[in-house]
């Protein structure tokens, strides 16, 4: 039930709460978008367009193009939950960005976060 509340989020509305965090810590609009690209598959294009019409959160990871397969070497704690037990695959891909937004808004170099 809680989960049905976030993927009904508006995806623009989460984006910028994105943005925001990691601005607040010195980190650009861009490297979030790239982080975004680089877990998703969208392109710039896609992504800006997105964020023009209504998508709900859900959507917006249902309807990836391609989903990085690195994305399973994410691991750690967001929100006091570890990403990698996540049992809800739409859920876990949610907290996969969480998460990698989490390490770039703590300085983590792009690199490292993009697990390069």
């Amino acid at each position: 039930m809680e989960n049905e509340k976030v993927y009904q989020m508006d995806f623009s509305k989460v984006y910028g709460l994105l943005v925001k965090k990691a601005e607040r810590k010195g980190r650009t609009r861009q490297e979030v978008d790239e982080i975004i690209r680089w877990l998703t598959g969208y392109s710039q294009p896609e992504l800006e367009g997105m964020l023009e019409q209504p998508v709900s959160y859900g959507d917006f990871f249902r309807d990836a193009p391609e989903l990085n397969e690195n994305r399973k070497l994410i691991k750690g704690v967001v929100c006091g939950v570890r990403v990698e037990d996540v049992e809800e695959p739409l859920m876990q891909e949610i907290r996969y960005l969480d998460k990698l937004v989490d390490e770039l808004a703590r300085g983590k170099d792009m690199g490292k976060i993009l697990r390069k």
